[in-house]
Order: structure tokens, then C-alpha cells, then sequence
């Protein structure tokens, strides 16, 4: 049943923002339609984090799934210009992004499901990271034909190393929750439903902590790493609009809809 609420919903309580993908019926996907309002809910929270008036972020998500990625029927509807919806989302959502993972605050992620594409990068820009045992990741990107974007091969590089990086995006084979464990992509497991109550309080605890002394930790583990968000955003950007432009991209989007094996390579180099 379809949700009368906005797909994206932001509220805050207790110190703490509250930022709720809301699209169950569509597996919690980011279309046209989301993405603003998930900038929009981004950019509140940076303003009440400047003015101290909140203290963490915790991101869950209704349904079974926290965020399957971008709305790939919408890609199909658009795939006569897919490169010009694929530029005009990273344009927003590429800021954005980065905003979520530089805010001067804890920012908690709750998986209770499944994550792929743009959500694994969505939901590893958190600074802890929960997941129930159900939750499960796949890349994505490869099997329609395009690469990463939202700095998804950023976040798993970070978490996981490019070895292991590469093996998810390049094979989109599935990695149960344990496994994300194992590989450092997830931080702590929970039963399903004790998920959601664990990450409240953790969230709950964090937003009553010291802000500058959590603002501080953040940043120097974070520049410690060596790594620069922002020019790797524009170079996923530069690759997936040059995959979105290809004959390869639109071939994929369209094979997913139609339920086929996608027929690659028959204009691979068209990618200018």
C-alpha cells in the first residue's frame, strides 16, 4: 500500500534528527521526486547542527528494504536522456552527500534490510554504522551497466579496502549481513527487532554527549584517512554520466524492466 506521507520524512526529538526513507512500496528507491526532499532534509540538519540545537543523526528507513538505490523505472522512463536526469540528480545530490558526511555531529545508520547502488553510499556515510541480520548488500551499478555514484566506491574503499571494493561493484554478488561484518562495512549486528531501539539509544546517547569533543573525533579520524570526498564525487560523477550516456547504460536500465539478461558491448565505446 502506497504511503500518503512524503518519501523522505524529517523530524527531530530528543536532540536528535530523525531522517526516514519512506518509500517502502518502492524498496525505499531515490527518484526525482526524493532526492530534493532528502537534500532538503540534509541541509536542515547542517543548519541545526551549526546552531546546536541537535546533537546526532540517525537514518532508518519503513519497509523491508533501507534503500535499494536510484528508481531504475524512472531511469527507463528517461533513458532518451538519461544522462541529462543522471546530471541533473548528482548535481544535487553529490553536495548533499557531502554535507551528510561532514556534518559536525554522530550520524547512526539503522539497516533493518537490504541495501545496493546509491543507498550503500547514503547509508555507510554514517559514522556507525547498525544493521539487522536480515540486511544484506549488492552493488548494482555493473549489472545495469553503470558505475558508482553518491560516493558508494568511497565509502566501501573506506570501510572495506579496493580489493574488496572492487568485488562488490565489479561482481554484484550478495553479501549477507554477517559477512558486511566481517568486512568492516557494518559496525555492530542485531536481531531484527531489536534493531531499531538499539540505534535509538545509541543515537539518544551520542545527542547528549559533548558536541565539540564528537565534532573533533569526527574530524580527525575522518582527515586522518587521507581521502577527499569532494574530488572523488566529481570523478564518479564524470564516470557515471559517460555510463549514463552510453548505449551500454540505457541497454541495462531497459533489460532490468524487462526482466532479461542485459545484452552488453554492442556499442561500448560510445562513451563521449
Amino acid at each position: 500500500m502506497r504511503s500518503n506521507e512524503a518519501p523522505i520524512l524529517w523530524r527531530v526529538e530528543n536532540r536528535v534528527g530523525h531522517l526516514v526513507f519512506n518509500r517502502p512500496e518502492a524498496a525505499n528507491a531515490l527518484n526525482s521526486a526524493s532526492g530534493p526532499l532528502l537534500a532538503d532534509a540534509i541541509a536542515q540538519a547542517q543548519r541545526l547542527a551549526e546552531r546546536g540545537e541537535i546533537g546526532a543523526v540517525l537514518m532508518s528507513a519503513r519497509g523491508r528494504q533501507f534503500c535499494a538505490g536510484g528508481d531504475i523505472e524512472e531511469f527507463v522512463e528517461r533513458r532518451a536522456d538519461l544522462d541529462r536526469l543522471v546530471g541533473e540528480m548528482l548535481d544535487l545530490m553529490h553536495p548533499a552527500i557531502h554535507a551528510l558526511a561532514t556534518l559536525p555531529l554522530p550520524v547512526v545508520s539503522a539497516l533493518q534490510g537490504p541495501i545496493g547502488g546509491a543507498g550503500i553510499a547514503v547509508a555507510l556515510s554514517a559514522d556507525i554504522v547498525l544493521a539487522s541480520t536480515a540486511m544484506k548488500l549488492r552493488g548494482g551499478y555493473s549489472a545495469i551497466g553503470l558505475s558508482p555514484d553518491l560516493g558508494a566506491s568511497f565509502q566501501l574503499v573506506r570501510r572495506a579496502g579496493p580489493a574488496r571494493a572492487k568485488n562488490i561493484l565489479m561482481t554484484n554478488r550478495p553479501l549477507a549481513a554477517e559477512q558486511c561484518l566481517a568486512w568492516g562495512l557494518v559496525d555492530e549486528l542485531y536481531a531484527p527487532e531489536a534493531l531499531a531501539s538499539a540505534a535509538l539509544a545509541l543515537a539518544e546517547g551520542l545527542a547528549q554527549g559533548a558536541t565539540g569533543s564528537l565534532a573533533g573525533i569526527k574530524r580527525l579520524c575522518d582527515g586522518a584517512y587521507g581521502g577527499d570526498l569532494k574530488a572523488h564525487l566529481a570523478l564518479e560523477r564524470e564516470a557515471l554520466l559517460r555510463a549514463a550516456r552510453s548505449d551500454d547504460g540505457r541497454e541495462g536500465v531497459s533489460a532490468f524492466i524487462d526482466k532479461r539478461a542485459p545484452r552488453f558491448g554492442r556499442a561500448s565505446a560510445n562513451t563521449t
